[in-house]
């Protein structure tokens, strides 16, 4: 009998138009030869111009998906997405602590690609605190690595003059291991994502920019993380691979609908 793949465990909301969310997660996971485990917290109303309604599961029902899934196969990685509110932070932080030894990849979904609010200050402050000291690797843009980084201090805005190393030292004090902060939304001719930890900052990374708006990548790209790790690169190696992987997959993007476009997870198969 030939060995099974590793398995990745995603909690993220559903989404309709299968650019983000589970089924992006789902999807990215299982073209890098993994099996995608999907836990689902919210169901969405959304299509590719962005997010019109969002329902948060019960979060009884989101830690029985996940305990059951837990308790029946081993897991290498869990991936984090869209949570859907405080109390299924609370009851994902009681799973990870119940499995420490399982690597955690969590994208910080606050808002979606059109700037719709998914998270709330509350969602945020139960993030840091709870989540955060349980992370590996924590994968922000620039935007969120901002918010998230001052959310402690009561401040209506990040300051003007904060820089990113800043934010990634104030994040990695709220107890995650390594930290991965994108700079699309920077103004820089090319995208330069950096990777953090504790005692430095590890490497910068620059990438063509892209022509189009995308709906999906950072959904993408955390799970394309979590699901290199599953299959034993170090968490270094497996954010490059994923950067790769993912600005390939957006190098191939299609527009399905009439707004942004999406990543094609099998491009090197060349199936839009």
């Amino acid at each position: 009998m030939s060995q099974p793949p590793p398995n990745v465990l995603s909690f993220a909301a559903s989404d309709p138009s299968c650019g983000a969310g589970s089924q992006a997660d789902i999807m990215t996971i299982a073209s890098i030869g993994c099996h995608p485990l999907s836990v689902i917290t919210a169901i969405t109303v959304q299509d590719t111009s962005g997010v019109h309604d969002i329902y948060p599961l019960d979060s009884g029902w989101v830690a029985r998906q996940a305990r059951t899934i837990l308790d029946d196969m081993p897991v290498q990685a869990i991936k984090l997405g869209l949570l859907g509110s405080d109390k299924i932070i609370h009851v994902i932080a009681e799973i990870l602590s119940a499995y420490p030894d399982i690597p955690v990849v969590m994208d910080p979904v606050l808002a979606s690609g059109r700037g719709d609010e998914l998270t709330t200050a509350i969602m945020m402050e139960s993030m840091c605190e709870l989540l955060l000291p349980r992370v590996t690797l924590l994968t922000p843009n620039s935007l969120e690595a901002r918010r998230l980084a001052f959310i402690d201090a009561c401040l209506a805005a990040p300051p003007d003059n904060s820089t990113l190393d800043e934010c990634a030292s104030r994040l990695l004090e709220m107890g995650c291991e390594y930290i991965l902060i994108t700079g699309t939304h920077e103004n820089t001719a090319q995208v330069t994502n950096l990777l953090f930890t504790h005692d430095k900052k590890l490497r910068a990374d620059n990438w063509n920019r892209l022509p189009h708006n995308y709906h999906g990548s950072g959904c993408t790209l955390a799970s394309a993380i979590a699901a290199f790790v599953a299959t034993g690169q170090t968490v270094p190696d497996s954010v490059f691979s994923a950067q790769s992987y993912t600005w390939h997959t957006l190098e191939a993007g299609f527009q399905p609908g009439r707004g942004q476009f999406i990543p094609n997870r099998y491009f090197q198969n060349n199936i839009p």
